[in-house]
């Protein structure tokens, strides 16, 4: 009796689990509706636990990264793409993440195709193996066939593949998810490339995500960043402080933390263990630490005009009609044209307080452009100084850019000098021997902000050139124009004016 009552609990034991596997099972292909059932669903079927607070005001959760990567496709009122750029932290689990988004396209999107391409290989293979291990919690009932070294198939016609980092591997592919993982190490051509390859179908967005750290402020992800905007990709940030772990027992005061954290851990729902972070933290030079977990700043160590600060040198300055005017030229066709419009105070403060930046236009043109931002007549401004190269004589027009300017109403003067001596001149006005700054700059100029941010001296150099900045056609025109400034305004007395 006892072992007949024992076997049909059994029976009823194994019908309970197997019917409540089959509930879990369907539960499973259920498709989250609103971002709470987003988190959920990935907390019960992965076992993450997503964070979704910003600690930092100006910051993003990791959950509104996923949200918008997921639900971009099922929005009533659907985007032109699903663009996103995440930068975040170091162990701020972006890979992960990514992985993420990769298994719920695959699931919930039929004939989703989606590309994986990482910054060097072995980070490729990181998200996929992220995936393979999400297949493994019960998502291998989707898949379609066996799970290759790069490519796996869902039943659904759904398909992930990694791509090796080479512009054979990229062009070609047309995809509809491409997810560009660790950027900063991207080869230039590579990412260029890769911009080509995502389209839309019907109910599916074409979607480039770019996620790294920034680790250089002259980086491929900090030209994203800068640009993200003008194309009206959002920005998904976060740092330390959004996924590290609630702080819950520990003295602030003899906390190592305690500087950068004021509080923000105590606020905290991440899994980023503290005592990493003191780790990582005692290891790191202030510089890496901003950079790579409080994602401030990138590394300054290449960097030409490290002690620039925005909060210090970007202020609002207007024209003074009480001072003189003065305009620094660099000329370009194809790389920009760069104009800037300087005063100087009475206590010897350069204020920069215009910019104008063209490529690809006519020397006429540009004439005409500066003539009318010019605050002033022609005959109240101070005096043009210029690149030293534009008085060279065109061997096909028999003139130079210097005879065509003053033919159009703008006499320039300049002096020739060596790259270095105009670096140090910039240099002593952002921070001079006394500790005092002499150079303001109007937040009008972005092109020259950035470029005094972002200019910086060639990794791994060697040879004769050691010390001179890299010439990359972008942050050294508007930098060449600030030295022309410098070098002829110290030396007017010697400065050569050309009239003809």
């Amino acid at each position: 009796m006892v072992s007949s009552a024992l076997r049909k609990s059994e029976r009823r034991n194994s019908g309970d689990i197997e019917k409540a596997a089959g509930v879990y099972s369907e539960l499973r292909r259920n498709r989250p509706m609103t971002k709470k059932d987003l988190k959920n669903y990935v907390k019960v079927f992965l076992g993450i636990d997503i964070p979704d607070k910003k600690i930092c005001p100006e910051h993003n959760s990791p959950m509104e990264y996923l949200w918008h990567s997921f639900f971009a496709d099922f929005a009533t009122q659907k985007r032109i793409n699903a663009d996103a750029v995440v930068w975040a932290n170091r162990s701020g689990g972006k890979t992960k993440l990514a992985a993420v988004a990769t298994l719920l396209d695959c699931v919930f999107k039929p004939n989703c195709q989606v590309r994986i391409l990482g910054g060097s290989g072995e980070q490729s293979n990181r998200m996929y193996e992220y995936l393979l291990g999400f297949l493994q919690k019960g998502f291998d009932e989707f898949l379609s066939g066996k799970i290759l070294k790069t490519e796996c198939r869902f039943t659904n016609n759904s398909a992930v593949e990694v791509l090796t980092q080479s512009p054979m591997s990229v062009r070609g592919q047309h995809t509809h998810k491409l997810r560009c993982d660790e950027v900063e190490l991207f080869d230039n051509d590579v990412f260029a490339a890769a911009k080509f390859t995502t389209q839309s179908t019907d109910g599916l967005l074409a979607a480039m995500e770019t996620i790294s750290t920034m680790h250089r402020p002259y980086g491929l992800m900090q030209k994203i960043v800068s640009s993200a905007n003008q194309f009206d990709t959002p920005i998904f940030k976060w740092c330390m402080w959004e996924v590290i772990e609630k702080c819950t027992d520990r003295n602030c005061s003899q906390c190592p933390l305690w500087a950068d954290c004021q509080g923000k851990a105590k606020r905290a729902c991440g899994y980023l263990k503290i005592d990493d972070c003191q780790t990582a933290m005692r290891r790191a030079s202030r510089a890496g630490w901003e950079a790579e977990m409080l994602c401030k700043r990138p590394s300054l160590e290449d960097v030409v005009f490290a002690e620039f600060d925005p909060a210090i040198h970007i202020k609002q300055v207007d024209y003074d009609p009480n001072l003189p005017l003065y305009r620094a030229i660099d000329f370009g066709f194809v790389n920009p044209f760069v104009c800037l419009w300087i005063q100087v105070d009475e206590q010897g403060v350069v204020r920069v307080i215009d910019e104008y930046a063209r490529s690809r236009a006519t020397i006429d043109i540009h004439a005409e452009e500066i003539k009318r931002r010019t605050p002033c007549g022609e005959g109240r401004v101070a005096a043009t100084f210029c690149d030293p190269a534009g008085a060279g004589v065109n061997d096909i027009t028999g003139t130079s850019v210097v005879r065509e300017l003053h033919s159009l109403g703008i006499t320039v003067r300049y002096r020739r000098s060596s790259i270095l001596e105009g670096i140090e001149l910039i240099r002593r006005a952002i921070r001079a021997g006394d500790g005092k700054s002499r150079l303001i700059i109007s937040p009008r100029c972005e092109r020259l902000i950035e470029a005094m941010q972002c200019y910086h001296y060639p990794e791994n150099s060697t040879g004769s050139n050691v010390e001179l900045p890299l010439k990359d056609g972008l942050y050294d025109h508007p930098i060449d124009a600030l030295r022309y400034f410098f070098i002829n305004h110290k030396h007017s007395s010697k400065t050569i004016s050309r009239r003809y």
